[in-house]
């Protein structure tokens, strides 16, 4: 081979090396961005994840407290109803007595719903179903059982 031939060989060969290692380090750059980019997803889609949850239990705890509010309000309701009875109806004989027992009865369910609210009726329905497991049951499979019928007519 000529001198110049094996100097523009090497020339050649050093081009090309160089050519790879830019090659490799575009490609490691490239590798670079996106991992960078995969974070930036990642981070993305956590923070969407987190807001989505916010909104989510802020939904959650607005539905509870507008319950319990609904459910004072039902209250104040029906002791007024009880009320209005007491002052609506006979006070004297026979119909005195069960206009008096009813207007009792409205007046205390009101005063009940006011103050225990939905989550203190919760309380009470599962103590008075522990307190009471086979009564429970049954009232639970007949009610099952009628709704089941009344679903199919």
């Amino acid at each position: 081979m000529q001198p110049t031939a094996k100097k523009e060989a090497q020339q050649a060969g050093d081009k090309a090396r160089d050519a790879g290692h830019s090659a490799s380090d575009a490609a490691s750059h490239l590798g670079q961005a996106a991992s960078h980019a995969g974070q930036a997803v990642s981070g993305a889609v956590s923070g969407a994840a987190s807001q989505a949850a916010q909104a989510v239990s802020g939904a959650a705890s607005n539905v509870g407290r507008k319950a319990e509010e609904w459910t004072s309000a039902a209250g104040n309701r029906v002791e007024s109803m009880g009320s209005s009875v007491r002052d609506m109806g006979p006070d004297s004989g026979m119909l005195g007595k069960a206009n008096t027992a009813v207007a009792d009865g409205l007046e205390r369910a009101g005063e009940y719903l006011q103050d225990k609210n939905l989550s203190g009726m919760m309380g009470d329905v599962t103590d008075l179903i522990k307190r009471n497991p086979i009564p429970a049951l049954i009232l639970g499979l007949g009610v099952g059982y009628l709704v089941g019928r009344s679903m199919r007519s």
